[in-house]
């Protein structure tokens, strides 16, 4: 997910109760980042999530 933030990336799970998406940041040494997890609808990833998760690594980087 380049436009979030570099290394950032996005797991997608479907099973019977639905779609479920992860977004997260693995390029750190002892941690995952997980920035967003929702479950979804459509195919593609909605605007407002990928807003959201991008303002949460940039929040997480001013730390």
């Amino acid at each position: 997910m380049k436009t979030i933030g570099p290394g950032v990336r996005e797991i997608r799970i479907r099973e019977q109760s639905g779609a479920f998406r992860v977004i997260y940041l693995a390029t750190l040494s002892e941690v995952v980042l997980v920035l967003h997890a929702f479950q979804n609808k459509t195919r593609a990833t909605p605007q407002m999530d990928i807003e959201l998760a991008g303002n949460r690594l940039r929040a997480w980087k001013k730390e």
